[in-house]
């Protein structure tokens, strides 16, 4: 029976893979600046420096826009944490130390943009995005899992994440009905992709050096996965508000996300699983029929919600028009 390998042997036999995957990434990705998305000509004072401070009116963001705007922005805060992680599982030395600094650099610049674009636009309350912030990465961030995170649940996880986030991204930047917003979120939603990718191909390295135990990792990671930001304030409102309409919801964690990532792996067609790992697949198959099901139930309970919404509206209008 195949032994698991430990931090340490996983590390140094993918080091090689990473390498390979961190030059690739950067032939690939694409220097930008967040200034250049950023309306600048829009801005004005608050009121500490003479000028006027935020008002509801002053906003152009539609409510799912600012629900989604707030929490992808949230979570891009918490960088810090998320960089302790990877930092912490990975370790900073050679081709992984490369990565997890070119990473982190990477990703606050999307934190950056957001926040100048939202500040200068006053698309969203600043004194309420900077309290959320406070607390948000006060409370950091930690592992999803009760298990020990380590490498292989470190990897997994951010493989599924930051496809996530890219969906998530990319829908906002539909729903803002701004085409400088749509542009930015477009950016931040390539850069993603490219990290996805990265994770990707190292978690799929670690499936051909040690099949079940990668698995293992996989499996725990979808059974209890949250995105990062669920620690923050107002995120199940704000999640639901998302997930109704169409920015992040079950459908697309499933057919967006999952299943892509686990077709590119080969999970269900590898050969290479001993009976141990052919337990946890089964167990993954479980999962995944009765996602599938709570999909439906999802949008069966969505689509109630949304006729109710729409007949009072109507019911609204007809009253203020004198006919109801």
């Amino acid at each position: 029976m195949a032994r698991d390998l430990t931090q340490l042997e996983l590390l140094t036999e993918l080091e090689p893979v990473a390498e390979e995957n961190v030059n690739r990434h950067l032939s690939l990705a694409k220097d930008w600046n967040p200034h250049d998305y950023v309306p600048w000509d829009e801005g004005r004072n608050f009121a500490a420096l003479g000028g006027e401070d935020w008002d509801p009116s002053q906003s152009r963001l539609g409510e799912v826009a600012k629900a989604a705007m707030i929490t992808n922005l949230l979570t891009e805060d918490n960088l810090p944490s998320y960089h302790r992680e990877i930092a912490e599982n990975f370790s900073m030395d050679g081709a992984w130390g490369t990565w997890v600094g070119r990473w982190t650099a990477e990703e606050n610049r999307h934190g950056i943009a957001m926040r100048d674009y939202l500040v200068v636009t006053r698309g969203v309350d600043p004194v309420a995005l900077e309290e959320a912030r406070m607390i948000h990465m006060t409370n950091g961030f930690a592992s999803p899992t009760e298990a020990d995170a380590g490498f292989l649940h470190s990897v997994a996880y951010v493989t599924f994440q930051e496809l996530a986030t890219r969906v998530s991204h990319r829908n906002t930047g539909r729903v803002c009905d701004d085409p400088i917003a749509d542009r930015m979120l477009q950016r931040i939603a390539a850069d993603e992709n490219l990290h996805m990718i990265f994770y990707r191909n190292l978690c799929g390295a670690a499936l051909d050096l040690s099949p079940d135990q990668a698995l293992d990792a996989i499996t725990l990671i979808l059974e209890n996965f949250q995105m990062p930001g669920a620690g923050m304030p107002n995120f199940r409102r704000n999640g639901v508000l998302m997930a109704k309409h169409g920015i992040y919801d079950l459908r697309q964690h499933l057919e967006e996300v999952v299943n892509p990532v686990l077709k590119k792996w080969k999970i269900f067609e590898r050969t290479d699983f001993t009976a141990r790992g052919e337990q946890t697949r089964e167990r993954l198959g479980l999962f995944l029929e009765r996602l599938g099901k709570d999909v439906l139930k999802f949008e069966e309970q969505r689509d109630r919600m949304l006729a109710r919404e729409a007949a009072k509206r109507e019911r609204t209008e007809l009253a203020s028009a004198g006919l109801g």
